[in-house]
C-alpha cells in the first residue's frame, strides 16, 4: 500500500494535541478551501465528537472504533477508512503501537 501524499497544500505548524499528547494532528488546507488533519494515535482509548461529517482513513497500525449511538465495535487496519456522521462522534481504542490517519472533512 502507498501512503498518500498531497501537493500544493499549506500546513499548519502547529499541532493539534489531544488527550495529553496521546493524540496529534496537523491541519492541511487545500487550494480549494477544503482541509484535512494527519495525525498519530497512541495506545489508548479516546472520544471524539464531530460538527461536519469525517472520515478517517488508517495508513498504518490497526484501531477498534464504536460509532456514537450504536453497540458494535468495528475493526480497522491500514488501507482502511469509517465514516462519522456530523453531529455525533465516536470512541477510538488503539491496543498497542501507534496508529497513524488521515481525517478527511466531508462537508
Amino acid at each position: 500500500m502507498s501512503t498518500p501524499s498531497f501537493s500544493n497544500v499549506t500546513v499548519d505548524s502547529k499541532a493539534n494535541i489531544y488527550f495529553d499528547g496521546r493524540v496529534v494532528s496537523h491541519t492541511i488546507r487545500f487550494e480549494d478551501g477544503s482541509k484535512k488533519t494527519v495525525g498519530l494515535i497512541y495506545a489508548g482509548e479516546f472520544h471524539f465528537g464531530t460538527v461536519a461529517p469525517e472520515r478517517m482513513e488508517i495508513i498504518s497500525g490497526e484501531c477498534k472504533v464504536n460509532l456514537d449511538g450504536t453497540s458494535e465495535t468495528l475493526h480497522f487496519k491500514a488501507g482502511s477508512h469509517f465514516d462519522v456522521a456530523g453531529n455525533s462522534g465516536f470512541t477510538i481504542t488503539v491496543v498497542d503501537g501507534i496508529c497513524e490517519y488521515i481525517c478527511s472533512f466531508l462537508s
